[in-house]
């Protein structure tokens, strides 16, 4: 797995915890968007596309399987987020 293209959109308002959205492509066949940029406490992390449950609860629609794959997102979306400060 490759991820082939990155785009980042930032929030530019200072006081949010979301500081941007980031948009993947993988192999240039499939393409994931909205994952947040989120502020924590021991910095940035990602939080991937979700979606609503009946119960109010919330489900990740996308994610990555193991923590290998979780870092190849981390690297490629922060290099890209770090990149357009």
């Amino acid at each position: 797995m490759k991820i082939t293209s990155v785009k980042v959109l930032k929030n530019e308002a200072s006081d949010a915890r979301v500081r941007g959205y980031a948009n993947v492509v993988i192999d240039e066949g499939f393409a994931i968007h909205d994952i947040r940029i989120i502020e924590g406490e021991n910095g940035l992390f990602l939080a991937m596309p979700s979606k609503k449950n009946p119960d109010g609860t919330f489900r990740d629609v996308a994610h990555p399987i193991n923590p290998e794959v979780r870092a190849i997102f981390e690297e490629a979306i922060l290099t890209e987020y770090n990149k357009s400060e």
